[in-house]
């Protein structure tokens, strides 16, 4: 039976120092971040080294190549992380925000901001998640446990010791970041339970991680991360506008959530821009796989499944369909998407209305790319997800939505 009590343990550490994480100024944490990204840089050949090692047991366990790439770091990228967390430095403080009102009988009521507390965040392949997580909720007064995937365990554990070592430098608890060091699944599972200790849990990976976390834990949840995305080629599109869009959707990072996984097109147009989408995609090697219509007119493409309409690929492949109309382009998205991220290619307003009003996902583009869903990209600085529910949170998730409420009420003797 799997002994919980490391895991237990760390998340008593990140909770208590999140009492004094939630007490501090503005101003040490981002001395905080400050320490982070300088740190990140100097350590920059550390943090590759230990990548290396990630990157060559990844190859030696056939991990795909679109995976590897998530997983791999260069000094570009490295550079590209501690960046990302300057950027919070300069996004203001959103730690005791609210407004002030008062009641007839005179009390005095402050609506305040405040952390959500300790945070556990479960994720996959992606050693930059470290330090973004870690960043995002000291910006915010939130302690943090990290429990990273096995494929990136060395490059983790790295990111983290330098993190701590730097928040320390500035006084802050070494505490308020946490990482998990036991690579078995049941930590996972541990963390899932940790009652009391982990005031919310998120899930960044897959499908089936998000799944099995929504499923099994026993804290709250905020689901994040899935993204079966599509773009629909409406009839009045600009056929080279939306060939283009429709290329860097899918690949300009295919292992991403927010690439795109299907196409949509709609039947007036299809037999003009298919055969051009199509020799455009085969140069990044692209496998499409379609529906009858679609093959009719790209005999040479593979048959589309129900499961291709229904998968994440994370990869060089993509599924199409001809559609009728923007009505049915909107039932197929609304079926089988995982509500993340969905485009339409238009030069109609009445389609464009239509669809943004009728897509049941958190970010909805009218001609422009999917791969715009992402916490810099909207101005948030890093992000800790792409929440695709609706409670809390939804869409990329920045440091307002790592908060949560307090209500000071000052009286003077009022009974009721």
């Amino acid at each position: 039976m799997y002994d919980n009590s490391l895991v237990f343990e760390k998340c008593r550490a990140a909770k208590k120092a999140s009492v004094q994480l939630a007490s501090s100024s503005s101003k040490v944490r981002c001395d905080a971040l400050e320490a982070i990204a300088s740190a990140l840089e100097e350590n920059c050949e550390r943090i590759l080294s230990a990548n290396e090692q990630d990157i060559a047991k990844a190859a030696e366990n056939g991990v795909k190549e679109t995976m590897i790439d998530r997983l791999t770091l260069n000094c570009d990228r490295v550079f590209a992380i501690a960046n990302a967390v300057r950027k919070l430095i300069a996004l203001p403080d959103v730690l005791g925000k609210g407004e002030v009102f008062c009641r007839p009988n005179g009390l005095k009521i402050t609506k305040k901001s405040v952390p959500l507390g300790t945070i556990g965040i479960i994720y996959e392949a992606r050693p930059n998640v470290t330090a973004d997580a870690a960043a995002i909720c000291i910006k915010t007064g939130n302690a943090v446990v990290l429990r990273g995937g096995k494929e990136a365990f060395n490059s983790n554990m790295c990111i983290c010791d330098i993190m701590r070592d730097a928040i320390a430098s500035v006084g802050l608890s070494e505490d308020c970041i946490c990482f998990i060091n036991d690579p078995d699944r049941q930590s996972s599972i541990a963390l899932m339970g940790a009652v009391g200790l982990i005031d919310v849990l998120i899930p960044r990976g897959g499908k089936g991680l998000i799944r099995s976390v929504c499923e099994n834990a026993k804290v709250p949840v905020i689901e994040t991360g899935a993204g079966n995305c599509h773009v629909y080629v409406e009839k009045t599109a600009d056929i080279e506008m939306a060939v283009n869009v429709c290329l860097n959707a899918k690949v300009s990072r295919p292992s991403v959530c927010n690439a795109a996984e299907t196409l949509l097109c709609d039947e007036e147009i299809a037999e003009e821009f298919l055969p051009l989408f199509a020799k455009k995609a085969a140069e990044y090697n692209v496998e499409l796989r379609g529906c009858e219509r679609s093959r009719a007119i790209l005999p040479f493409i593979k048959e589309a499944t129900e499961d291709d309409y229904m998968t994440e690929y994370n990869d060089y492949i993509m599924a199409v369909k001809v559609v009728s109309g923007v009505c049915q382009a909107v039932e197929h998205i609304n079926q089988y998407s995982t509500h993340h991220s969905e485009a339409i290619m238009t030069a109609n307003i009445d389609a464009s209305d239509y669809f943004t009003t009728n897509i049941d996902s958190a970010a909805v583009y009218v001609n422009a790319s999917t791969r715009f869903t992402d916490g810099e990209e909207f101005g948030f600085g890093a992000e800790i997800g792409i929440s695709t529910q609706k409670l809390h949170a939804r869409g990329p998730m920045g440091p307002e939505q790592l908060t949560s409420i307090k209500y000071i009420v000052q009286g003077k003797g009022q009974v009721r």
